[in-house]
């Protein structure tokens, strides 16, 4: 269809040419706020992919609870990259956040970082593994809506039993499974004086059978809904004595509390953000004064008969003494009393690789129960 501009055109043929010629060859010119615009853009998490990303295979989102630089993660990552199979992402935290359980970063603002990691697009998050599952699922970091699979670890230690709840790692697959999305984490029983870090290759090397299993049925459609897996890898993984489907136990570490003496001018430092030792306590002192001296004020005026009012620690009183304790936490191994052969931390013991179905009420359906069972059974013969 002709346009009015060409159809009304009174130009000599030849003045249109020429005219047409010059602007073809003009560089178009700098708009300011295109470039502001770009800038802004650029400096934020970018979700338009990258080289590595290939849209025709599987997508695998990597998180774990040990944190980016953690030799579970790259040992896990380096595998799946080189099958060549799996279009891989990674999204974790930058430190340790092994105890984080199912913690969010809720009102609190996160820093997130592009990673070099070959043959993966990474980011590592200032947050918990929660904080990055979610994030990854809400389409602000990547293009794609939903991976296919989400695998979280592995992770430095044990999360058997009560360590489940406590557990960063086994709650970076809970998040995705609330969330929709098929999960499985995976931990080293860890010895201090006995493993190494080798130890997570071989770990990678004995999970791969199922992460692959589970992949491929769930490409098929075949894949159970509704739990995810927690895989526990004992101590010397080349030498575990097969897979066993495991329930979760009631297994944990005594909690052990430990007055510290010598920390008081690093806790100090938490109140004054590195200012004057005492000031943001005498801060904090004078925030109290002045609400219990408002508070009175409020009652005085509510109530006209009320003749005497009292307010601990109003303006003025130099009696007040506050007492500051210190303490650490730290987890005692001791001795359990379940002897069941199908728990998990007995599994593990037993130098068997424990696999417990999870669902996010804590108990699976009997019928769900059963096809997971049946999946897993079926899986792990096809596989080994």
């Amino acid at each position: 269809m002709t346009t009015p501009l060409v159809k009304d055109n009174l130009l000599p043929p030849g003045l249109v040419s020429n005219l047409q010629q010059v602007f073809s060859n003009r560089k178009p010119a700098v708009v300011v706020e295109d470039v502001t615009k770009n800038d802004e853009v650029s400096a934020q998490p970018s979700s338009s992919g990258n080289a590595n990303d290939d849209f025709s295979k599987p997508i695998i989102l990597v998180t774990n609870s040990d944190g980016l630089q953690s030799p579970g993660l790259s040992y896990l990552v380096d595998a799946l990259v080189l099958q060549g199979i799996y279009n891989v992402h990674v999204v974790a935290p930058q430190s340790d956040e092994s105890t984080s359980g199912h913690s969010l970063s809720l009102k609190k603002t996160v820093e997130v970082a592009s990673v070099e990691i070959n043959g993966a697009t990474a980011y590592e998050v200032s947050g918990t593994p929660v904080d990055c599952v979610s994030l990854a699922l809400s389409g602000a970091l990547f293009l794609w809506s939903k991976p296919l699979l989400v695998i979280s670890g592995i992770n430095k230690g044990s999360s058997c039993g009560h360590h489940m709840f406590y557990s960063g790692v086994v709650a970076g697959a809970r998040e995705a499974l609330v969330n929709g999305v098929p999960s499985i984490s995976m931990s080293l029983d860890w010895k201090k004086d006995g493993s190494q870090e080798s130890d997570f290759k071989d770990a990678v090397t004995v999970c791969l059978p199922i992460l692959n299993a589970a992949i491929r049925d769930i490409e098929k459609g075949i894949y159970p809904k509704g739990f995810s897996l927690n895989v526990e890898v004992p101590t010397s993984p080349l030498a575990n004595k097969g897979f066993k489907v495991t329930r979760q136990s009631l297994w944990r570490s005594t909690l052990s509390w430990q007055a510290i003496s010598g920390a008081k001018n690093q806790a100090a430092s938490r109140f004054t953000g590195g200012g004057l030792p005492g000031f943001g306590m005498q801060f904090a002192q004078l925030s109290r004064d002045a609400s219990a001296a408002g508070a009175a004020r409020r009652l005085t005026t509510q109530k006209k008969n009320l003749e005497v009012v009292e307010s601990v620690g109003l303006a003025g009183k130099s009696d007040f003494k506050r007492t500051v304790k210190y303490f650490r936490l730290e987890m005692l191994d001791k001795e359990q009393e379940e002897q069941d052969e199908d728990l998990d931390f007995r599994a593990v013991e037993n130098g068997f690789v424990s696999v417990t179905p999870l669902s996010p009420s804590g108990q699976l359906s009997p019928q769900a129960e059963t096809a997971v069972l049946e999946w897993i059974s079926s899986a792990l013969q096809v596989e080994q």
